[in-house]
């Protein structure tokens, strides 16, 4: 079973957003609940709160404030795997909950 407690994450993939290869991904999680913290590249601070949905999936909403002051939210289910080399890996769907409600699929890898 996944535990994404005090794991680190960064960008790999991220089609129409706003984290980037410099954002990074602090997450924890205690028992079904995860939250966390991301910074990095556009992304002055942001904040994450969610759960665990099933063996390998996670819905979370996300909130952040731009390093131009723009605040932006948005949702996402993510499907989490294992990678070869031990590190997890999460694939996202994702849309903003303000601004145009656009969305995108974004894909990270964990930090070791």
């Amino acid at each position: 079973m996944m535990n994404l407690h005090d794991k680190k994450f960064v960008t790999i993939g991220n089609h129409s957003g706003l984290s980037s290869d410099e954002t990074i991904f602090h997450y924890f999680q205690a028992g079904e609940v995860i939250t966390g913290k991301y910074s990095g590249g556009v992304i002055k601070e942001g904040f994450i709160v969610g759960k665990q949905t099933g063996d390998n999936t996670i819905e979370l909403l996300y909130q952040c404030i731009t390093i131009e002051g723009e605040l932006k939210a948005g949702d996402s289910r993510g499907f989490v795997s294992g990678m070869p080399d031990g590190r997890m890996r999460i694939e996202f769907d994702w849309s903003w909950l303000n601004g145009d409600l656009s969305g995108g699929k974004s894909e990270y890898i964990e930090l070791l």
